[in-house]
């Protein structure tokens, strides 16, 4: 039994964890939940409104939706979803986050110039937003866009520098220029921990950028890998963290799913790659939940709340 103070006298009030609330108590009961560590009423239809709260810490990770890959002939790969992390984060009990998750990008469609598209962002309410991956350059000398990590710029034998976006500061590097010779080969997307790979070898298109590691989970797991470039004679390969490989002949590997990976680049005419969608990962210290939202597992002395769709975070 816990105590509060009414009117300055000294009265007991029942508590319990969440799970121990009374089925069917009077309108207006109040109790202490140890759960929440704050006091709360009862308000009917099996709802319960905080009274007094105390506000805890958690950690985030946000990945957003990786970029779409190059389409056509000698396109770049999709850039990485951009990548944040924090911890020590201080939430209040009963408010709600609103968690977005960015889808992936398309890839460029199987026409001249069409490179594909950004990836969309991802966010935890105001605390945090990552940024869509850039879409890779497709055939006819355009440009890797700009994202969280940027697009590979597309291969070709006309003397352009074909250039790739560029990632966006604290979330992930640019992607890798598209290679100008006669054989012509893709530059990778960037990574949320490298930027992507430049062509060295002639007809040949390059990596993706590396993602980097996260045990949030309480696993070592990698997010946010370019997708690859496609050459002439041979493609490369996406980056660790959900980056799809290319193809010389059809469609790439579409960025794995909740991973912020880019889309890998194709060829033979075909539209590229789609870029993997991104994910939320919030958790604090215990082995009680506290929160709702996403799907909860208990890992490591932490519950882990995962939001693999949009959703709200309640503290």
């Amino acid at each position: 039994m816990a105590l509060t103070t009414v009117q300055g006298e000294l009265v007991g009030v029942s508590s319990g964890t969440t799970a121990q609330r009374p089925t069917s108590p009077p309108l207006g009961y109040t109790w202490w939940n140890t759960t929440l560590g704050g006091l709360e009423s009862y308000i009917g239809s099996g709802n319960w409104q905080m009274l007094t709260s105390t506000a805890y810490l958690v950690d985030y990770l946000v990945v957003a939706g990786g970029g779409g890959g190059g389409g056509y002939y000698y396109g770049g790969g999709g850039g990485a979803g951009g990548l944040l992390s924090g911890s020590a984060i201080s939430v209040s009990p009963g408010t709600g986050y609103t968690i977005a998750i960015g889808a992936g990008g398309a890839g460029g469609s199987g026409a001249i110039a069409v490179n594909g598209i950004n990836g969309s962002n991802s966010s935890f309410s105001s605390i945090a937003t990552a940024i869509g991956g850039g879409g890779g350059a497709s055939y006819n000398n355009t440009t890797g866009l700009n994202g969280g990590s940027g697009g590979g710029g597309n291969g070709s034998n006309s003397g352009y520098a074909n250039p790739s976006g560029t990632g966006t500061l604290g979330q992930g590097n640019s992607g890798a220029a598209g290679y100008v010779s006669s054989y012509r080969a893709g530059g990778g997307g960037g990574g949320a921990g490298a930027t992507g790979a430049n062509v060295t070898v002639d007809g040949y298109g390059s990596n993706g950028g590396s993602g980097l590691s996260s045990s949030i989970t309480g696993a070592a797991i990698y997010y946010s890998g370019g997708g690859a470039g496609m050459g002439n004679f041979g493609s490369g390969i996406g980056g660790s963290g959900g980056g799809g490989a290319a193809s010389t002949a059809g469609v790439g590997t579409n960025g794995a799913a909740n991973t912020g990976g880019g889309g890998g680049a194709s060829g033979g005419g075909s539209a590229g790659a789609i870029g993997g969608s991104g994910v939320v990962i919030i958790r604090y210290a215990g082995s009680t939940q506290r929160a709702t939202g996403g799907t909860v597992s208990i890992s490591g002395g932490y519950v882990i709340h995962t939001f693999t769709s949009s959703g709200t975070f309640i503290a």
